[in-house]
């Protein structure tokens, strides 16, 4: 199979689905191939790194989206998320990360630990009561969900109230980083995007008359101190991207990874008596399965890599999942395996665009995987899991489960957690 027929069996239905096979078949023509002119898909590990890292290549900005799509601000979705740290290049970037850094700090994120673990054994409770007498309970509604988005909302202010409103928002709004967008897609994430911004325009009002001790108070006055440091559109943008992305990716991670651990009992049971081992668990389940599969760069000068030269001007798709699976960095690398050496996946990006929120998502993990092992020892699938049907962003929709009976104890001793991120 040639590297554009491998390309576009990834975009089908059963490639999203399943991307590692074809994974193997883009691999087979080595790390960089040019799949179509000027169209670069990168599955090596150190090649992948090594774009995300250099500054000749960027994201699609305004600049490089105006060429390429001139009619982008009439999405309402996409004109949000481009005003956003996500999606622009230094110095922009780089301004609007530093305003947002003072939340994610290595401190602050190892002292949300007390917090993390009492709504994880909350969420415990909950399964509990609902799968008592062996009734299944859907793992994503009942635990991956909540979790984290109860975490970020916190951090940004959101009252626990108008929690439940954001899983259907972010499903929405995330469309638009898929590969291939058709227009119903985009109207999905328009309308996401819609709802969401009216949401968040209000609570900023909410926090200019009454401020809090939360990341939206900090944000906001940082735009009302000074409008060049933060515009009003940037300011919506990255609360709208703070939000989505302070969940989305932590839900799939620990759906993923759950799969992963019910699948392997004795990686399992070494966990759930060894909760210090959860680091080195969570980096091999990021690796393994990650939450984000891929991601892109605009490269805005000539360049070589692999082998391979890319003009100015070339996209390149950076498979992240077929990079944590780069049997040149990782030795069997389709195996499951805690124990090896500490790897780094790509799983977060690497260079600027590192993810801001990825020590709170191995807190969250590090917390959640032992405590539902501990708590839950004969936790199980109930049925077939299903995955979405997205690429970039792979996670399950529904994860049907049954609790077994609870342990004689709650865990670890409460106000513990296993590890610092």
């Amino acid at each position: 199979m040639d590297a554009s027929a491998a390309v576009a069996l990834l975009m089908s239905p059963q490639g999203r689905i399943d991307p590692y096979p074809t994974y193997e078949r883009l691999r087979a023509h080595g790390p960089v191939v040019e799949a179509a002119p000027a169209f670069f898909v990168v599955t090596g590990y150190a090649e992948a790194d090594a774009i995300l890292r250099d500054p000749r290549f960027g994201v699609l900005d305004d600049d490089l989206r105006d060429n390429l799509w001139p009619g982008w601000r009439e999405s309402l979705a996409v004109a949000s998320i481009s005003r956003s740290m996500l999606r622009t290049n230094p110095p922009d970037h780089t301004r609007m990360r530093r305003l947002a850094a003072g939340a994610f700090t290595p401190r602050r994120i190892a002292a949300l630990g007390e917090v993390v673990t009492a709504q994880a054994d909350e969420l415990v409770d909950g399964m509990l009561d609902r799968g008592r007498d062996g009734a299944p309970v859907d793992f994503m509604t009942d635990f991956a969900y909540p979790l984290p988005v109860g975490v970020i909302c916190a951090l940004l202010g959101v009252p626990a109230a108008d929690r439940p409103l954001f899983r259907r928002w972010a499903a929405d709004l995330t469309g638009i980083l898929e590969p291939e967008l058709t227009a119903a897609d985009l109207a999905v994430a328009d309308r996401g995007a819609g709802e969401l911004r009216g949401y968040l325009t209000e609570l900023v009002g909410a926090r200019r008359r009454a401020p809090a001790d939360d990341l939206t108070t900090a944000l906001v006055q940082a735009h009302d101190a000074d409008g060049d440091r933060l515009t009003g559109d940037e300011l919506l943008a990255n609360l709208m991207v703070l939000l989505v992305a302070g969940f989305e990716t932590t839900t799939n991670l620990l759906g993923n990874g759950l799969v992963v651990l019910l699948g392997q009992p004795r990686a399992a049971a070494a966990l759930r008596e060894r909760p210090d081992l959860a680091p080195a668990y969570v980096t091999e389940l990021l690796r393994y399965d990650s939450p984000v599969q891929l991601t892109t760069r605009l490269s805005s000068g000539p360049a070589s890599c692999a082998g391979a030269h890319l003009p100015a001007g070339s996209w390149t798709l950076l498979l992240l999942g077929a990079a944590n699976r780069d049997p040149r960095r990782f030795p069997q690398p389709d195996r499951f395996d805690p124990w090896r050496a500490q790897s780094h996946p790509l799983s977060f990006g690497a260079g600027p665009h590192y993810c801001l929120g990825a020590g709170l998502a191995r807190l969250e993990a590090q917390v959640a995987f032992p405590r539902l092992l501990r708590r839950l020892p004969g936790l199980a699938l109930a049925g077939t899991p299903r995955h979405r049907s997205r690429l970039t962003l792979r996670g399950y929709d529904a994860l049907p489960v049954t609790v077994g009976p609870a342990a004689a104890d709650r865990g670890t001793p409460a106000g513990t957690h296993p590890g610092t991120p």
